[in-house]
């Protein structure tokens, strides 16, 4: 009888304990020792957190299952959990209640996921955490406040990621060490703290001076594990170690200009320089008539590790680029400029004024194609070709604005630059934007209006453009040279009736065909023919080409 029950006995641990039964999940093995109830699930493709969890559990280890998040509450239900390994999965986002519920939890193990940046106060509801595991992450920046909420932290590792910029304020803030002289001095108290900080860019400038002093003076009870740490730049002072670099005090810009009033012959080249000295390295834009000079050709030249040379190279003077010019330095602490007056002696009395814009016939205006050649999460790429007599030595002028607004910004090109950024645009807005020669008001087919999409959260930030949802469902809006192209007589209803269907839509939750299409043009093509934006009453649009649109001079604009 005792043989049956031992036998009983050891048919329902086996039981209990294989993958697959009612107490365990599919695909995972469940076990038991001297520290409690354990969940390992290994290479299981399982894409989220499971949601029936069994609620016993001290120890979860979930690694290479593909996760990509941590959400709100993942394991709020497993109040008992102290271990916590999620290693080698593709976690990019931390939910700021990720972590919710787990009052016990001791031990967390990040390693080898793709975070950028981690919810630190998620770590309130985790006050018992001692060991904390961030290395081979994506992790560039940690806030000075990061480490509040840990205080009984013994172990922390941030190797391996991109940290370049920190300050010792993290560490300073730090309940912990800030304690750690009062605590650990009494007898028996005695512990270890073990940071892993090596295997980062660290950018050896005045912004890590206090960082790296901190290094210098760390002592036990706090324990490098590795304790040579490295720098990556500036050249100066790649691949040194901490200890044998000197760093300043950072430094607020000071730009001086060694000529600040230049008279010229109207057609000569021009050359403003601008010494800048800063610590860290500062960014110089130059300026001209309140607006940023994007298309001159401006070189940077480094004297030292503080002190920067700017020119700004403006060939063949006309007199519509006299005036004043600013040159604007600026880092982290503060900003400083210098301004430099162009003047231009003509010997030709009538040209002290700059001529009118003359008025281009049809055949006088040059064939411009613009396209929209990128797209990035904030901006578009412009790329456009000029068939000019002399394109060394052509300027263009960007007319760049909201498509309702009557005053555009304008930006000057100069000769050889064929492409030009737009970046910060706004979600949900129209926009307008044209390529023309210097100084000349836009023309049929040289401007191209688009619509931006709406707002998105933080994951899709990383993984999608704003602007696809919007440009597939209004694929005349905004496509390359060679796909759709509304007439003048057809464009604003084209435009409104693509922006009315796609809020509408939005309102109603429905998915917009080709909506989750990303990448380049390319993967708009095959939507093209969709009818995306036709009801049932409209005629459908006839495909033209727009190169062959603009030369027959028709009233055809590129969207």
């Amino acid at each position: 009888m005792d043989t049956f029950y031992v036998a009983l006995h050891i048919a329902l641990l086996y039981y209990l304990i294989t993958p697959g039964s009612p107490t365990c999940l599919t695909g995972c093995s469940c076990t038991d020792d001297n520290l409690g109830r354990s969940l390992i699930c290994m290479e299981t493709s399982m894409g989220q957190i499971p949601e029936d969890i069994p609620h016993d559990f001290i120890k979860i280890r979930i690694e290479n299952c593909h996760l990509t998040e941590l959400p709100r509450g993942a394991f709020s239900q497993i109040s008992a959990l102290e271990f916590l390994w999620l290693n080698f999965n593709e976690i990019t986002l931390m939910n700021i209640k990720s972590l919710d519920g787990l009052t016990n939890l001791t031990e967390l193990r990040l390693q080898g996921n793709k975070l950028t940046s981690v919810t630190w106060t998620a770590f309130q509801d985790t006050p018992k955490l001692k060991i904390l595991d961030l290395k081979h992450n994506r992790l560039d920046i940690l806030p000075e406040h990061a480490l509040r909420h840990l205080p009984a932290l013994t172990y922390l590792d941030l190797s391996f990621n991109q940290l370049s910029v920190i300050s010792k304020d993290v560490f300073i803030n730090w309940p912990l060490y800030q304690t750690a002289e009062k605590a650990w001095g009494k007898e028996g108290l005695v512990s270890n703290v073990v940071l892993a900080l090596h295997d980062n860019p660290w950018l050896c400038d005045c912004r890590l001076k206090g960082f790296v002093e901190f290094i210098r003076a760390v002592s036990p009870p706090i324990i490098l594990m590795n304790s040579y740490l490295m720098c990556s730049g500036p050249a100066s002072k790649a691949e040194k170690f901490f200890h044998e670099i000197q760093l300043k005090t950072c430094m607020n810009p000071v730009a001086s200009a060694p000529e600040t009033n230049i008279t010229l012959p109207l057609g000569a080249n021009a050359t403003l320089t601008c010494l800048v000295k800063a610590r860290p390295g500062p960014t110089i834009q130059w300026m001209y008539s309140l607006k940023i000079i994007r298309g001159f050709a401006a070189t940077e030249t480094h004297i030292d590790e503080e002190t920067v040379t700017s020119q700004l190279v403006i060939p063949t003077l006309h007199l519509a680029d006299r005036g004043l010019y600013t040159c604007m330095a600026n880092n982290f602490i503060g900003n400083s400029s210098v301004s430099i007056t162009v003047n231009i002696n003509s010997s030709d009395p009538s040209a002290l004024l700059p001529p009118p814009v003359p008025i281009l016939s049809s055949d006088e205006n040059p064939y411009i194609e613009i396209r929209i050649a990128k797209q990035t999460v904030y901006g578009i790429t412009l790329e456009w070709y000029a068939a000019t007599d002399n394109p060394a030595e052509t300027w263009f002028t960007i007319h760049f604005g909201k498509y309702d607004s009557h005053k555009k910004e304008m930006i000057y090109i100069g000769p050889g630059i064929n492409s030009y950024t737009v970046s910060d645009l706004l979600p949900v807005t129209k926009y307008e934007v044209c390529v023309t020669l210097k100084n000349h008001p836009p023309r049929e087919g040289q401007c191209i209006v688009f619509v931006t999409g709406s707002d998105i959260s933080e994951l899709e930030q990383r993984e999608r453009l704003i602007h696809i949802i919007v440009i597939v469902c209004a694929m005349v809006l905004a496509v390359p040279a060679g796909m759709y192209a509304c007439t003048t007589e057809a464009r604003f209803s084209c435009v409104d009736h693509c922006v009315k269907l796609w809020k509408k839509r939005r309102l109603h939750g429905e998915d917009l065909q080709g909506a989750e299409r990303q990448g380049t043009f390319d993967s708009l093509q095959a939507a093209s023919d969709e009818g995306l934006c036709r009801d049932s009453e409209e005629k459908p649009k006839k495909r033209r080409k727009s190169e062959d649109k603009i030369k027959a001079g028709s009233a055809a604009h590129l969207y």
